[in-house]
């Protein structure tokens, strides 16, 4: 896997941030040149140009790309980032979809330490296309920071009556909404006793040539 390097360690990225920087990093690996605002758009789910815009320009503002004039056509350059790959476990595959059994390999994968937060990082592969909408697509690697509770909105690995789905968290009205990022998907309404939470999304991994661990 590809050593990323951090230039600006007191400048940390959102999760989305950080979704579109491995976005045109591999879009530039494969064309050789910038996306558009329409692909980046399409490729992460956003709802307007304007929030690709803001997205981008939060990240030249934190120093990871800037913008360039070529042949009067407005590029975007990458700038290096200086990190070096940190070792976690791989533990199988969470469904993006109807939850699936959860099946542990004895794997581990090196991703970015830019990636990680705290000391309880681990990977998953995902299968399915529920959470297509925020950016995650079938085959993707999620990092997840392992903890047991959750803020509504936020992207959570859970445990719904002891199978695994990746999903939106929201605890309201005495029992636990777990969302897709479909519309063409229906929400999973479950007790609360029903689900446990296994961690939060943290970060994605995507390689356009991806192999199964």
């Amino acid at each position: 896997m590809q050593e990323w390097q951090q230039e600006h360690k007191d400048m940390q990225l959102t999760e989305k941030q950080r979704r579109v920087y491995q976005f045109l990093e591999s879009y530039f690996h494969k064309h050789k040149q910038s996306p558009t605002y329409e692909e980046i758009k399409t490729a992460l789910g956003f709802k307007s140009l304007n929030a690709v815009y803001k997205h981008l320009k939060q990240l030249e503002s934190k120093g990871y790309l800037k913008s360039r004039w070529g042949n009067k056509k407005r590029s975007l350059e990458l700038l290096p980032l200086r990190t070096s790959a940190a070792k976690i476990p791989f533990l199988g595959y969470v469904a993006a979809g109807t939850p699936i059994e959860p099946i542990e390999v004895p794997e581990s994968i090196d991703v970015p330490e830019s990636l990680l937060s705290g000391e309880n990082n681990f990977a998953l592969r995902v299968t399915g296309d529920s959470m297509v909408d925020e950016g995650i697509r079938d085959g993707d690697i999620l990092i997840i920071n392992k903890q047991p509770i959750a803020e509504n909105g936020q992207t959570v690995v859970a445990l719904v009556k002891g199978e695994a789905t990746v999903k939106k968290f929201y605890a309201r009205n005495g029992h636990i909404e777990l969302i897709p990022a479909n519309e063409k998907m229906p929400p999973m309404v479950c007790k609360p006793d029903e689900v446990e939470i296994v961690g939060i999304v943290i970060g994605l991994i995507r390689s356009y040539r991806q192999k199964k661990l």
